[in-house]
């Protein structure tokens, strides 16, 4: 129980952060859809949905890797050394690329006429790939603190910067007509605004970690390099195929000429799971170097198993959270023309209940060091997402993207339980979290129904939270040990 507790305040503090950054990050939904035209805001989905493909290849799995060899005390010093020089160099070689491609790039994602967000886009993704060593040494020395404020940081100058150039640079252009304010107000230059923006948070973030940074010595250990690569380079697989399935959908609606009023919606209403992706990518700051500390203590599995409950459990919750009041979390997106897209959120929301839960089942190949298979069941979900949204867009436009992302991520879920039990077996409580997933669900269609039936706005909310405080004392009636075990809430179930 430790070992939960140890995760869970480490997720607390990851989360905290990431919620506080993700939720101002959000304000970024209401704002640009009130600020940018419709086709600039699917000019500006487009270049987002680039950005994290690049991401991963400008890092290659070199994040995990890191994870995984730093186990080894005495290799410490030698792994920083490897892993800083390798992708100082990377990221070199990387962005000049981008800047001399950046044409050919912005053509083939439909935004050929400005290549100067590819190189913006350079800009943003070279400083956030040199970042990404700093961050992962606070990870593993278990320094969420630090971690949490310069995250929290970054985004708050993002916002400013952004303010001040979409909205306070305009009004001062009008009152001094011949400043240079008058050229910052530029309509047209909206999302090069948000890029601008984006880069200067990004290099903020980085002269914030900059004492982490320069702690490595200019000392290459070829021999070790090449064991950290041979880890990390299937994680590369990995992490394309992940983008292929959460990012190519759009894409790919780009290249069969959906309009980019539809691009922007689809891009829009995905940011609606926002609850539930934040709760994932705080669990996963937490949860990757916990799972390979604990990889060698005994029954870790019986650890995972349990970390597999209550993770299951707080997604349930979450997910009837955003799906019972879309009513409400609509007004994030602030042009109602889009809310045309509301439909698609449920779809979305179990489709990345099941990228949680298969990011939590994939311990047993990382631990393994058989990342191989990781790549494997990625590549098969690639397959997937490609194949629907090739055949499906041109007659469902972005619901069809929706639906591949749910069926991708719920096979990929699928093959990845049936391989690691049979490789690496952990005891999930299986069937009792698959009626946790079917019931939410249910409960979610019982809703729709009634309040389809009457649509009175004060029986919408009240139902809603009937049911959502009726699952909730549901799962603590049913989990009733194990919440008494929790530190914190258990005092008060008896």
């Amino acid at each position: 129980m430790a070992g939960i507790k140890q995760l869970a305040g480490q997720t607390i503090w990851y989360g905290g952060s990431t919620i506080v950054a993700r939720l101002l990050s959000y304000l970024l939904t209401p704002y640009l859809t009130l600020k940018l035209s419709g086709d600039d805001y699917g000019d500006n989905t487009l270049v987002y949905s680039l950005i994290p493909f690049l991401n991963i290849i400008f890092t290659y799995g070199l994040e995990t890797g890191f994870f995984r060899f730093s186990q080894k005390k005495e290799d410490a010093q030698n792994l920083n050394n490897v892993a800083s020089i390798s992708i100082i160099a990377s990221t070199l070689i990387f962005t000049a690329i981008l800047f001399f491609l950046a044409q050919p790039i912005a053509s083939l994602i439909n935004i050929g006429k400005h290549p100067e967000y590819i190189t913006l886009a350079a800009v943003i993704i070279a400083f956030d790939s040199l970042s990404t060593i700093p961050f992962a040494k606070l990870r593993q020395e278990g320094r969420p603190i630090k971690f949490a404020i310069i995250r929290v940081s970054g985004v708050v100058i993002n916002l400013l910067v952004l303010y001040f150039l979409l909205s306070l640079s305009p009004q001062l252009a009008k009152q001094n007509p011949n400043s240079v304010f008058t050229i910052l107000s530029n309509k047209s230059m909206g999302v090069t605004y948000v890029l601008i923006a984006n880069a200067i948070m990004s290099g903020f973030t980085f002269i914030m970690l900059w004492k982490e940074f320069k702690s490595f010595e200019w000392k290459f250990n070829t021999a070790l390099w090449k064991e950290v690569m041979v880890y990390s380079m299937p994680m590369l697989i990995v992490g394309l195929g992940g983008m292929v399935n959460e990012t190519l959908d759009r894409l790919m609606l780009g290249w069969f000429n959906i309009p980019k009023f539809d691009i922007g919606t689809y891009g829009a209403c995905y940011k609606l799971s926002i609850l539930i992706t934040i709760f994932i990518q705080a669990f996963r700051l937490g949860a990757e170097p916990f799972f390979f500390k604990h990889a060698g203590s005994e029954n870790p599995q019986r650890t995972y198993a349990r970390v597999m409950k209550f993770f299951v459990i707080v997604l349930c919750t979450m997910f009837l959270f955003v799906a019972l009041y879309i009513d409400v979390w609509k007004y994030f997106i602030r042009n109602p023309a889009m809310w045309v897209g509301l439909k698609i959120v449920p779809v979305l929301l179990l489709a990345n209940m099941f990228l949680g839960i298969y990011y939590n089942l994939a311990v047993w190949y990382k631990v393994t060091n058989n990342t191989k298979s990781g790549a494997i069941i990625t590549i098969g979900g690639a397959i997937i997402t490609i194949a629907i949204n090739y055949f499906f867009i041109p007659k469902f436009s972005y619901a069809a993207s929706a639906w591949a992302t749910f069926i991708c991520y719920g096979s990929m879920m699928v093959v990845c339980y049936i391989w690691g039990q049979k490789v690496y077996p952990v005891p999930y409580a299986s069937k009792k979290l698959i009626a946790y997933i079917i019931i939410a669900v249910l409960l979610f269609f019982v809703h729709k129904w009634l309040t389809h039936i009457w649509s009175n706005t004060t029986f919408v909310f009240a139902l809603a939270t009937i049911i959502l405080i009726g699952y909730v004392l549901f799962i603590i009636r049913i989990e009733k040990k194990e919440f008494q075990k929790l530190s914190v809430i258990g005092k008060y179930i008896r």
